[in-house]
């Protein structure tokens, strides 16, 4: 019967509780949500996309207008 990756650190000692920072694919696409950021890549629709967002959710949105090196 296969154990799943949460059981397999408790068991043998490796609790996410004990680690510092968590790194997990989950964790990292929280934080990403959390702060939005201007795509580094991606289709036309996807900037179209980008760009109304921003201006729906103006404060949503880190300003990093003052970092573009464009």
């Amino acid at each position: 019967m296969p154990i799943s990756p949460t059981e397999f650190l408790k068991k043998y000692g490796f609790d996410e509780e004990d680690e510092g920072q968590d790194h997990s694919l989950r964790h990292n696409a929280i934080e990403h949500a959390k702060h939005l950021k201007r795509p580094h890549a991606g289709t036309p629709h996807d900037w179209e996309d980008w760009e109304r967002y921003k201006e729906e959710h103006p404060d949503e949105v880190e300003d990093d207008d003052k970092s573009d090196n464009n």
